[in-house]
């Protein structure tokens, strides 16, 4: 049978369902560019105005996974994977990678680089010097075989109909389509090859979605889809009304997962990474018990089983050996270090997380656009939490800048993203709602 992509697009703008064939066909002209930019831009925008039944959006997904080559492991274990929809001090992949490899667990975990407000995890692990994040198939091999995990760039190979469909969407303004977002996440990660998946839907000011039932839907879209594609999915709704990690910045957060996997820190980064590995590892049926699941992942924290597969991981990738042993001596600081204080005394009630990141992206440390430089060593650290009792004079934050007249502009957008009051906010949970 032949298709046309005139004709496709017009199923789409007259709400009709294409088949399976036709979305497979238009995948792969988005992939070898015989769809031209004009008629990607017309499917995009179809699609975000008249949405798509179910079973096309299935139908989609399946399509951009297959645009590329699907990655098949021969491994004598589960291959299990985690993502985000984004947020701000969200370093939870560079704690759980190495924390599911120590259990046994192979994580091929194809990550982004941050855009907007929100970081990217490949950005955070090059602040590690001489790491690199692209690497051939053999060296995945290798990494999975001999660490457990590896976490690296997807290449243009890997869904390629979802790296040119996103660049289109991206100058369009069809980017907030559910079906769209939905296609262009699971593609990527159903390339890798999964048994299991674990999604952290982030929900608040810092996220995407920035209410409960945004965040509801998305996770319910998600976990469908990835499903009925053939691939065992949960999510887990987060709080992000405040950053997860009390850092901003990639060279920052890499202290606040050193500190986790090295220290036994305390915090919502640990408690979240927790959860989701417990999630995930019962959910492929390696533990029958949360509890107990979520007891054996701490021990392995606790014991320094994750850091050390951790530094095998950065070795391999180019590192520093005996990185995690000496990882304060190889992370960049930024020359600039400015306290920022309480104008006065009472409670922290509320951050606007998103001005957060985005004083991030003003500082150096984040990008506007993908071809943007970034500076890893500046952004934000010790951001006292919601429901911080603090008094006039004493700091709620700390920037970290590259030269002095920035640093104190920053602080104050910090100042600005921080509301206060007399009486302290109800404790808020770190897990909203479960979705499978």
């Amino acid at each position: 049978m032949s298709f046309d992509a005139r004709s496709i697009i017009a199923q789409v703008r007259e709400g009709h369902a294409p088949s399976g064939a036709a979305m497979g066909w238009f995948a792969q002209g988005l992939a070898d560019h015989t769809v031209s930019d004009a008629q990607a831009a017309a499917f995009a925008m179809a699609v975000c105005l008249k949405g798509l039944p179910f079973d096309s959006r299935v139908d989609l997904t399946r399509a951009m996974r297959d645009s590329g080559p699907v990655l098949h492991w021969d491994l004598d274990g589960p291959v299990l994977d985690k993502h985000s929809t984004g947020g701000v001090g969200d370093c939870v992949s560079l704690v759980l990678a190495p924390l599911l490899a120590s259990a046994g667990v192979f994580v091929p975990m194809i990550s982004g680089r941050g855009l907007g407000h929100t970081g990217g995890t490949l950005d955070k692990l090059q602040a590690i010097p001489g790491l690199s994040v692209q690497v051939e198939k053999p060296q995945f091999d290798r990494l999975l075989k001999e660490v457990g995990c590896a976490i690296v760039s997807a290449g243009a190979a890997l869904a390629p109909a979802d790296k040119r469909l996103y660049a289109i969407r991206d100058v369009t303004s069809t980017v907030d389509s559910l079906d769209l977002i939905t296609a262009s996440i699971l593609s990527k990660k159903l390339a890798a090859g999964l048994d299991g998946l674990i999604l952290d839907v982030k929900c608040g000011s810092g996220a995407f979605m920035k209410t409960p039932d945004q965040a509801r839907v998305l996770a319910q879209s998600l976990v469908r889809t990835a499903g009925q594609a053939g691939c065992n999915t949960i999510a887990l709704i987060s709080d992000m009304n405040q950053p997860l990690a009390p850092a901003l910045g990639n060279a920052l957060e890499l202290v606040e997962v050193m500190q986790v996997l090295c220290e036994g820190k305390a915090g919502r980064l640990r408690e979240l990474t927790l959860q989701l590995g417990a999630e995930l590892l019962c959910a492929n049926r390696l533990f029958t018990s949360f509890e107990a699941a979520q007891e054996d992942l701490a021990n392995r924290l606790d014991s320094g089983q994750a850091a050390e597969k951790f530094g095998q991981m950065i070795a391999l990738m180019g590192g520093p050996r005996g990185f995690v042993e000496n990882w304060q001596r190889f992370l960049p600081e930024a020359p600039v270090i400015r306290e920022i204080y309480a104008a006065r005394e009472g409670y922290i009630t509320a951050w606007d997380s998103e001005a957060l990141g985005l004083s991030v992206v003003q500082l150096g440390g984040g990008r506007q656009v993908e071809s943007d430089s970034i500076d890893p060593s500046v952004g934000l650290s010790d951001v006292l939490p919601i429901g911080s009792k603090v008094i006039a004079g004493m700091p709620v934050a700390r920037v970290h800048a590259n030269r002095v007249g920035l640093a104190d502009k920053i602080g104050e957008t910090v100042r600005n993203a921080l509301s206060m009051a007399e009486i302290a906010p109800p404790a808020a949970p770190l897990i909203l709602e479960r979705v499978e």
